[in-house]
C-alpha cells in the first residue's frame, strides 16, 4: 500500500500541475511544480476524496494545520500519517 499511496498522490499532483507522473519526483517542491494556493486546495480535496481522510489545511494559513505540505515527499508522509490515525 505504501507505493500505492505515493503513486496515487503523484498522479493527483500530475493532474493538477498538468505534468506526466514521471516528471514528478519526491524531492520536488509543490510550488516549483506550479501548484499555487488554489491548486493546493484542489489537490487537498482530491486527496481527501481519494483516501477518505480529512487533511487539516487552511489556504489562508497553509502552515496552521501542523503538516508540512511543501514537497511531494512531505505530502506523502502527511497522508501516510493521517491514514495511520484511528478514526474519530
Amino acid at each position: 500500500m505504501t507505493n500505492t499511496i505515493e503513486h496515487t498522490i503523484i498522479d493527483i499532483l500530475a493532474r493538477q500541475a498538468v505534468l506526466e507522473p514521471s516528471e514528478i519526483a519526491l524531492e520536488h517542491r509543490l510550488d516549483a511544480l506550479g501548484i499555487d494556493s488554489l491548486g493546493m486546495v484542489e489537490t487537498i480535496f482530491a486527496i481527501e476524496e481519494t483516501f477518505d481522510i480529512s487533511v487539516p489545511f487552511n489556504a489562508n494559513e497553509p502552515g496552521a494545520g501542523g503538516l508540512d505540505l511543501s514537497t511531494v515527499a512531505a505530502l506523502v508522509a502527511a497522508v501516510r500519517g493521517l491514514l495511520s490515525e484511528p478514526a474519530a
